[in-house]
């Protein structure tokens, strides 16, 4: 059976990435948590979507004087105390409209920006009460730019990991990126001992300096098994609706990838934005696991999912 992975917590409920989202994930039944990981000014792991914090957070109120000259709030020019200070809101667009206007509502609540360490014993501490071993599921955020910004965060998230008491692959974690050069790394130079996981994008979300076109090639999937345990891309890399009528048909990277051994994890399953092509959330869901075999889904509602896969 596929594995329900978390995306930001129960996000389709509660702000992203906040613990509060992370705990109801777990009472939901999510099999893993995931974490997509920053760096503060003084070198802390921050759980937060990605490097800015004006468009989840009421940083620009607190701190008017602070963005860049493009406008933008960085994590990465405050310190955790100072981030600490702020408030954690639902995701916005650039006019401060909500992006998905049926969840939580925006600039609303009493939530924080969680560390990475205080994620972990949160994780810990719900196993431990309630007899459970759901995993997590860190994500390295574009860790070239953070080099150039003065962290290497890749070695700081295994140390974390290590600190928490995960040691290696009989462990529940994978460690994921988009940026292929830092899978490479990982594995060859860091000695990741843990599951790792490619992540594929679109070259036009300019994520890293990967060739993600090149990326789905056969070439491009083998030189991903050498290094890496599975691939995680967008779930409309895994179908064409398009070409055929508007009826769902199996693109041949789900075969690369089993041909290659690696597991399969597609990101992001969410009922309130289901794609062209498919009628409902279940009708989508259960392609992907019945026709695509995958072997976990990322999704913002994993109590859908999880009632989904005891059918």
């Amino acid at each position: 059976m596929a594995v329900v992975i978390a995306h930001r917590g129960a996000s389709g409920y509660l702000p992203e990435h906040t613990l509060a989202a992370k705990r109801l994930a777990f009472e939901m039944g999510a099999d893993y948590l995931e974490q997509d990981i920053v760096a503060s000014r003084d070198g802390e792991l921050l759980v937060l979507h990605d490097v800015h914090l004006d468009r989840i957070s009421n940083v620009a109120e607190k701190y008017p004087e602070r963005c860049r000259e493009d406008g933008r709030y960085y994590a990465r020019d405050f310190d955790l105390d100072e981030i600490r200070q702020l408030s954690a809101w639902e995701r916005m667009r650039a006019d401060g409209t909500a992006v998905y206007p049926d969840r939580y509502p925006v600039r609303s609540g009493d939530f924080g920006i969680p560390t990475l360490a205080e994620e972990l014993a949160l994780v810990r501490e719900l196993n431990e009460a309630h007899g459970r071993d759901v995993g997590v599921y860190p994500e390295i955020k574009r860790p070239a730019w953070h080099k150039e910004e003065g962290v290497d965060i890749a070695p700081l998230l295994l140390a974390e990991l290590r600190t928490a008491g995960y040691e290696g692959k009989d462990d529940p974690v994978f460690v994921q990126c988009f940026d292929a050069g830092e899978v490479r790394r990982l594995r060859l130079e860091l000695d990741c001992p843990f599951r790792l996981v490619q992540l594929i994008g679109n070259n036009s979300w300019l994520e890293s300096a990967t060739d993600y076109d090149a990326l789905r090639t056969p070439e491009g999937i083998a030189e991903v098994a050498a290094v890496a345990d599975g691939i995680g891309p967008h779930l409309s890399h895994l179908v064409d609706v398009e070409n055929v009528d508007g009826i769902p048909t199996v693109t041949d990277l789900a075969t690369l990838a089993r041909d290659n051994e690696l597991v399969l994890h597609p990101y992001t399953f969410r009922a309130d934005d289901v794609p062209p092509g498919f009628a409902t959330f279940d009708d989508l869901v259960q392609f992907f696991v019945q026709e695509v075999g995958v072997d976990g889904l990322f999704t913002d509602f994993p109590d859908r999912v999880v009632s989904l896969l005891k059918v």
